[in-house]
């Protein structure tokens, strides 16, 4: 009798405690509530509820914000990237034809879908699900205009027959670099897949968190005639800004033409400031360094 009264007791402990986990899991002491948690085939998804309104998409529960946005306010852009990548709509100021590879929650083409309701958007995502719960989550809605592909970033790309004015690479995280998308021959591809007064867009981490940084900037110099980047420091992401012609762009002229941009979409923080004080020529390619090839696919852990 004893025995069973044990055996019930365990087992109610059990199920509190897995109760227990499970609060903790959508609730924490700050105010953060996960409301989606999803396994993948190539993520553990997240949806993030923190207190203010905001909604984030991360891929481990306590790792980086991948996509966050208001929840009441459609315009609010809360990650830096996002606010440092508008520089390349400054440089390309009446796209016709943007591609995204890198879902996420959807937030740079629902932005861009908005204030350039006559731009053709395409997005490319490997995995199927964060296209799924950027829709249930995050209000991203395809239209004529604005459409998600399910499928590899580089194959999509490598089939390009109508070239984008803008390429954004947004696919690659702090230490998982999908090392297909980070080539040589991906970047010419890229390259091939752009209109010539385009641009190609790569939002990388800095060398801080990302061992491939430096041979990451290596490799767009190897293909682009020159590189720019905008320095966003509070979050470590550097924008990689790639055009197909020499341009000898300077911070100021950028950013005198940023202050267009700003007032046009009324943003509630100064892009010329960000140009001002990020917006950088990259110098000389270190000869010392190996740009990334394919023939290294098989051996990531090498270094240049």
């Amino acid at each position: 009798m004893r025995i069973a009264r044990s055996l019930k007791l365990s087992a109610a402990l059990a199920f509190l405690a897995v109760l227990g986990g499970i609060a903790s899991l959508c609730f924490s002491a700050d105010g953060s509530k996960v409301v989606c948690r999803r396994t993948s085939e190539f993520n553990e998804i997240f949806v993030v509820d923190e207190p203010g309104g905001l909604r984030e998409l991360r891929f481990e529960l306590y790792g980086a914000r991948q996509s966050v946005i208001k929840l009441d306010d459609p315009d609010h852009l809360e990650l830096g990237y996002l606010k440092a990548i508008l520089t390349a709509l400054v440089l390309v100021d009446r796209p016709q034809r943007v591609l995204v590879v890198g879902l996420g929650g959807g937030t740079l083409p629902m932005y861009i879908h908005r204030h350039w309701p006559r731009c053709r958007i395409d997005c490319v995502e490997i995995d199927p699900e964060v296209v799924r719960v950027a829709k249930e989550y995050f209000g991203f809605k395809e239209d004529e205009l604005l459409r998600a592909h399910v499928g590899d970033g580089r194959e999509f790309v490598e089939k390009v027959r109508e070239p984008y004015d803008l390429i954004f690479l947004d696919a690659y995280g702090a230490d998982s670099i999908p090392f297909h998308l980070a080539t040589v021959e991906f970047l010419q591809a890229a390259r091939k897949a752009t209109t010539p007064d385009g641009l190609v867009v790569g939002n990388v981490w800095s060398r801080d968190s990302n061992r491939l940084y430096d041979r990451m900037v290596r490799t767009y110099q190897e293909v682009f005639p020159e590189l720019y980047r905008v320095d966003v420091p509070a979050a470590g992401n550097r924008i990689l800004l790639a055009p197909l012609a020499e341009q000898r762009w300077t911070a100021v002229e950028v950013a005198r033409q940023s202050a267009l941009l700003n007032k046009r979409l009324e943003l509630r923080f100064s892009l010329p400031e960000i140009v001002l004080r990020n917006f950088v020529r990259e110098g000389p390619a270190d000869s010392k360094l190996r740009p990334l090839r394919d023939a290294e696919q098989e051996k990531p852990s090498a270094r240049g």
